[in-house]
């Protein structure tokens, strides 16, 4: 059964009309396929597709982000790779079946793969917490991310996470802590790394994996730093504002590329991911294949470099410099912002010492 959002009204009844006219026995006096009548719905159902999915705010792509249909990283690492070794465990605490990890072969070239898990059903999503990663998880794709960093391997990541699990438990195992050790390594590893927002890129959760030299993104997932309903919350103490929240937020992917936020948008059939599976593992798959290429001729110090950069130059645009072998040095644009920030530091700290001096007279008398 096929499950609607709330803007697929019409979306559905056409199906529905579509499915009745191709199985004519379930109704009576008809006995045979009306295909002219089929060959026009169906053209009328693309352009309504294309209608809707063309002017989605910000809410509704949230909405496809989440529908339940979507395909999710197990499904992608099964039919994208070959070989595929699952690992598990983090040496320290235990397994966290919310990501799964291992190294599988990809066009013949060896690849760790990461995929944030939120699980098909009810049972798989109580069981893969709702994509939700625990310290342990965390943990144990450093561990592996550097094995593959030692062999020289790359990392291809899928993201889908509502955001890190925030219970007791796992605060009191160092959650925080966890997440910033996970984007200090992949801020560290020497191998390309690439990362596809397939769903979700919620909060740290999602930013702790999606570190990459490579950041590509499904045409309707979203990137945030937090969900809009948490936002909406936090801001006008009320959760039905999310489509403000999600507008000020910035989270789809168009406006993130725009925002020099992620490097790639990989496109979506018409409906969405969930509509046509064989296309979106095709262009996903073409993706991998061109942004991988892109490292061939680079020395592990340039990937390094480049990653970098990459995230340095993030809200840069004005008063810094923009030469990619000087971001690396946090340098300034110009040695009179650091004259002018020089003089302001000298006078803040004569005033304090006047004013301490009278502060002292006071006192005395």
């Amino acid at each position: 059964m096929k499950n609607y959002l709330n803007f697929e009204a019409d979306i559905k009844n056409l199906e529905s009309e579509i499915e009745k006219l191709k199985d004519p026995y379930n109704h009576e006096g008809l006995t045979e396929v009306d295909t002219k009548k089929i060959e026009l719905m169906q053209k009328e159902l693309n352009e309504k597709l294309k209608t809707i999915y063309s002017n989605l705010d910000p809410w509704q792509t949230t909405m496809v982000a989440r529908h339940e249909d979507r395909p999710k990283s197990k499904f992608f690492i099964d039919n994208l790779f070959e070989d595929f070794i699952p690992l598990a465990g983090d040496r320290h605490y235990g397994e966290d079946k919310s990501v799964l990890t291992g190294f599988a072969k990809f066009n013949g070239i060896s690849v760790l793969v990461i995929g944030q898990e939120k699980g098909e059903d009810l049972d798989s999503r109580i069981d893969r917490n709702f994509g939700m990663m625990r310290p342990e998880g965390y943990r144990k794709t450093i561990r592996l991310m550097e094995l593959a960093d030692r062999f020289n391997i790359p990392i291809i990541s899928f993201i889908d996470t509502p955001g890190a699990y925030p219970g007791v438990g796992a605060e009191e195992r160092g959650q925080a802590e966890a997440i910033a050790k996970s984007i200090e390594c992949c801020m560290k590893i020497k191998v390309p790394t690439i990362s596809i927002i397939i769903g979700e890129g919620g909060s740290g959760g999602a930013i702790a994996l999606a570190s990459s030299n490579k950041v590509l993104m499904l045409e309707n997932a979203i990137y945030s730093v937090i969900s809009p309903e948490g936002c909406a919350t936090i801001l006008w103490r009320d959760p039905q504002k999310m489509l403000d929240a999600a507008k000020a937020m910035k989270l789809s992917a168009r406006d993130l590329l725009e925002l020099k936020i992620i490097d790639e948008i990989i496109p979506e059939p018409i409906g969405g991911a969930h509509r046509d599976r064989n296309l979106i593992l095709e262009n996903i798959r073409l993706s991998i294949i061109q942004n991988l290429g892109t490292f061939k001729n680079m020395t592990n110090d340039q990937i390094l470099t480049e990653r970098k950069n990459k995230f340095l130059k993030i809200g840069r645009n004005k008063g810094f410099v923009t030469k990619s072998e000087e971001l690396s040095n946090l340098a300034l644009k110009n040695d009179y912002f650091l004259k002018t920030l020089t003089s302001k530091k000298i006078l803040l700290l004569s005033l304090g010492i006047i004013v301490i001096f009278f502060i002292s007279i006071m006192i005395f008398l």
